[in-house]
């Protein structure tokens, strides 16, 4: 892989792209059938597939699952683009960095309790995908089971374009603003949003500051979809219609282009004579999306005892099991605190799901210190965790007024399967050796009667 280019933006051409990013336009609405043009009258009426598409475009379907799969599940989308995805020259093998891909076998899934401190700065001149980092995963890539956890540092904008056969990204960003330029166009996310990049979608990363770094969930299986929401009815959670897809935007540019491709595990480049984000029109409900965590509809209790964390739910990729996701997305979104007679932070438990946590701002109501934005934590499933001695103590004889949780933004990554660790990351000098202390001053206080 190459090192991601000497992209050098200065601090004009910066504020120039904020404003661009902070103005742009969208569709709402999670897994609605979208429909956008740039230009007036690109897309065909009545048809997907003419014998000649207007304004001398291509059409082409981008599936993002199998035709036959149910309606309600089903994910595609029709572009009408410059030059047809077809017209490419032969991709061959580049370097993969640090991305990894499931399944992971370099090192055994390990029990123990594992944090992270952010990673390290990066040299000059990286970009998104030069600044990918795996942490780990699990699943068969190649089956279209599992997930893993990366973690991204750049600070150059990519002049490559990107694109991932194995799985669609969640990039949930902690430090910079990002103009993620796509096949479909253009979206602003910025920390305490995320952006949802599907299968298979092209895309370019454009720093709006100076450094960006942030979380990835890389997909392997079913697209995420919207929870289901059961007896708490027909609201609630993350509302479908805060998802905001971008409005065609097009780029009609000849060149060299570096396109890389993430197919089966490995990175594969090949230099087309064109810019491959030439979408023109396109309808369909396979787009990529950007959402407002802090949109989200927190529920929880009024009377007593804290919820499970299922409860704050994002999105969700469902396995074979009902109820037994292959990964969900939870975020911990401000709130009110009200339980009676309740320990309030995050109760201690063992789980049979695997969780990975991040943080982008503030401070987590379950930890006191060392969990920082930027850094990350690894519970493997049945491995005891919950407050550290500190929140206890002071959570234990807390007076219990209504209290908010406005002073901070973390989230998790749950998965059916152990993480299992690159080796990068099981080795890394930022990885905390002594975590565990975070328990060691939890004293016995029992008195029989």
């Amino acid at each position: 892989m190459s090192d991601g280019g000497t992209s050098r933006t200065s601090g004009f051409e910066r504020g120039e792209a904020r404003k661009a990013a902070e103005g742009l336009s969208y569709l709402s609405g999670f897994g609605n059938e979208h429909a956008s043009e740039a230009v007036p009258g690109a897309l065909p009426e009545g048809r997907n597939a003419p014998q000649r598409a207007p304004l001398g475009l291509y059409a082409e379907q981008l599936s993002g699952t199998a035709f036959t799969e149910p309606r309600a599940q089903n994910r595609r989308s029709w572009l009408y683009r410059i030059r047809p995805s077809a017209a490419h020259p032969a991709f061959t093998r580049t370097g993969n960095g640090a991305v990894r891909t499931a399944p992971f076998t370099e090192t055994v899934p390990d029990p123990n309790r594992l944090r992270w401190n952010p990673l390290p700065e990066p040299p000059a001149g990286t970009d998104f995908l030069a600044g990918l980092w795996t942490v780990g995963g699990n699943g068969d890539v190649a089956q279209r089971t599992g997930m893993a956890v990366h973690l991204y540092h750049a600070n150059s904008s990519m002049e490559r374009v990107f694109s991932d056969a194995d799985g669609e990204l969640l990039i949930v960003p902690e430090r910079g603003g990002l103009l993620l330029h796509t096949e479909f166009g253009r979206l602003h996310v910025e920390p305490a949003h995320v952006a949802l990049i599907p299968r298979g979608v092209r895309f370019r990363v454009e720093l709006l500051d100076d450094s960006a770094r942030g979380y990835v969930c890389e997909n392997y299986g079913a697209p995420f979809r919207l929870p289901d929401l059961g007896p708490i009815g027909a609201n609630g959670l993350a509302n479908a219609r805060d998802f905001r897809a971008p409005v065609a935007a097009y780029e009609d540019v000849t060149g060299p282009v570096e396109v890389v491709n993430k197919f089966c595990g490995n990175l594969w480049t090949a230099v087309y004579d064109h810019s491959p984000l030439d979408v023109v029109a396109w309808h369909g409900n396979h787009v990529p999306y950007v959402y407002d965590l802090r949109r989200f509809n927190v529920i929880g209790t009024i009377s007593y005892d804290h919820p499970d964390p299922s409860i704050f739910t994002v999105l969700t990729s469902p396995s074979d099991t009902p109820g037994l996701a292959g990964v969900d997305f939870v975020v911990f979104a401000p709130r009110w605190l009200v339980g009676e007679d309740t320990f309030r932070p995050p109760y201690f438990h063992r789980n049979v799901m695997s969780e990975y946590m991040g943080l982008v701002e503030g401070a987590y109501d379950a930890k006191a210190e060392g969990f920082v934005p930027g850094g990350g934590s690894l519970h493997n499933m049945m491995s005891a965790h919950g407050p550290d001695q500190e929140t206890f103590e002071r959570a234990s004889a807390a007076e219990l007024r209504p209290h908010k949780i406005d002073d901070g933004l973390a989230f998790m990554f749950e998965t059916r399967w152990p993480v299992t660790l690159t080796p990068q990351a099981a080795h890394a000098d930022h990885l905390q050796q002594r975590y565990d202390d975070v328990w060691r001053g939890l004293e016995p206080h029992f008195r029989a009667l």
